[in-house]
């Protein structure tokens, strides 16, 4: 037994984490251990450096509320950005001491009163509340096509890009159509490569504008936080927000009628060419795939150096990608964007929890966690960016601060208590997630398409719910769906 103050592990110095040590430091609380498996913060900000790579969420509304940034260089930036924005926070919260790098938790187990920890080099500590911010773009998927490992040229995952190789003279095939593959096809475009950019499916796309800030914009952001806020909080984007949470909901009403004719239209009117035209057309309906935000991708894909094949690939040999048409695509390069294993949350770790439960059985149908925070039989285990959290094109670090407000909001609940710990009943979770399915499957997401959202039955892992309505759950906890332990 853990006597004393109680004793926090973090699992994950990416945004989610960076954020709970945070919020816990300043709380005062003095024993707190971040746990990261890289050498670096930063999550999926580290690990991914493609060319193109940015963040389609406007970066003043990309940041934490508690520390603004008036050094933005651009109504939407790029990743090294980002990357040095957490680098700084970090540094200027004073919680880089906290974390301990190159530390990957192989096992976790409940035992009565705290979590015993075990890293996989073989570290060992105890812990009374064990914080999961592991995100879920950080497993690499790589295609399952015939000769992968033949083809003789260069290949890369864009989360493993290899920033010292060269592209110079290199005609180069991205594999893979979602954010990512769009946004390295139209930067690699704009920059004159050969690109060809083979599709399973295509997208429909939202435009949407980037520009600089100048150097007096800036000035205004360092004199009044009042000029962030007028950008965090524009009307315009929040309202884009509430008809996007709306519209996926609500699948037949007004508010994705527009986002469905403002994505066709931009389409029609961008494509000249018939044929390219219909090779860029979905056959499913917008949103259903996360849409893909780019103002400038129609214009790249029209230029004589990009080329897009949507016939599917047949397999890979050494020269190159043969197309289900049996062309060759003679390659110097394979960029893989084809995204990550989605599913995994918390795994590989090993995680046992009431009565050495194994987070493997809890899953074994699908990952879920009530109110895409707390598993029942797992006590003081606190998911971020968990099973059933918002997905879509909005800020989700709002997310995590909102889920920060209530996991504090439980964690005050033990500490008045004679408890333990605190963790989602068996009823209320049966509840939710009846719920939660029965609403994700009328969602936008399960109108019919291939998606990550979706888990292995078919069901989109999201929440299924408009934006106020996960504000309003995690403003105030329901303290009668939980159980003292």
């Amino acid at each position: 037994m853990l006597n004393g103050e109680k004793r926090f592990a973090i699992i994950g110095a990416g945004m989610s984490g960076i954020l709970c040590a945070i919020k816990l430091k300043e709380a005062g609380h003095k024993h707190i251990t971040v746990y990261e498996k890289a050498d670096r913060i930063g999550g999926t900000w580290r690990d991914n450096r493609y060319p193109g790579l940015t963040c389609d969420v406007p970066a003043h509304a990309y940041t934490y509320e508690f520390a603004p940034n008036p050094e933005w260089s651009a109504y939407l930036v790029g990743g090294d950005e980002i990357q040095a924005y957490f680098e700084k926070v970090v540094d200027d919260y004073g919680i880089r001491p906290l974390i301990r790098f190159n530390s990957e938790i192989a096992h976790m187990e409940w035992n009565g009163d705290h979590w015993d920890i075990e890293t996989s080099d073989g570290h060992k500590d105890q812990a009374h509340v064990a914080i999961m911010a592991t995100g879920v773009l950080h497993h690499p998927k790589f295609p399952d096509i015939k000769g992968l490992e033949s083809f003789a040229g260069k290949t890369m995952h864009t989360a493993q890009w290899d920033v010292d190789y060269s592209l110079e003279g290199k005609r180069i095939g991205v594999i893979g159509n979602g954010s990512t593959g769009v946004q390295m096809v139209t930067k690699l475009g704009k920059d004159g490569h050969n690109i060809v950019h083979f599709q399973r499916s295509p997208q429909w796309m939202m435009p949407y504008p980037n520009f600089e800030y100048s150097e007096e914009d800036k000035a205004k952001f360092r004199a009044s936080v009042e000029a962030i806020d007028a950008i965090r909080y524009d009307e315009t984007y929040w309202a884009n927000i509430r008809r996007f949470t709306t519209g996926i909901t609500d699948i037949d009403g007004p508010e994705m009628q527009s986002i469905e004719d403002i994505c066709r239209g931009w389409l029609e009117q961008s494509i000249g060419d018939p044929v390219l035209r219909a090779k860029l057309t979905p056959n499913y309906r917008a949103a259903c795939k996360r849409l893909i935000y780019s103002y400038d991708y129609y214009g790249v894909a029209q230029q004589p150096n990009v080329e897009t094949i949507v016939c599917g690939i047949r397999e890979i040999v050494p020269e190159g990608v043969i197309d289900n048409e049996g062309v060759l695509h003679k390659l110097d390069v394979l960029a893989l964007a084809t995204g990550f294993h989605t599913d995994r949350f918390v795994r590989p770790i090993s995680v046992k929890g009431l009565g050495g439960r194994d987070i493997e059985d809890a899953w074994a149908e699908r990952c879920a966690a009530y109110m895409a925070i707390s598993i029942p039989d797992f006590p003081n285990f606190f998911l971020f960016n968990g099973p059933s959290s918002p997905v879509g094109n909005f800020s989700l670090i709002d997310v995590a601060e909102r889920q920060w407000s209530y996991v504090e909001q439980l964690l005050n609940r033990v500490s008045t208590s004679n408890a333990s710990g605190i963790v989602a009943s068996k009823a209320a979770f049966d509840d939710y997630e009846a719920r939660r399915i029965a609403a994700a499957k009328a969602t936008i997401f399960g109108s019919g398409c291939t998606s990550w959202y979706l888990d292995k039955t078919g069901v989109p892992i999201t929440w299924p719910w408009d934006y106020d309505a996960f504000a309003d759950a995690m403003a105030k906890p329901d303290f009668d769906a939980f159980d003292m332990v």
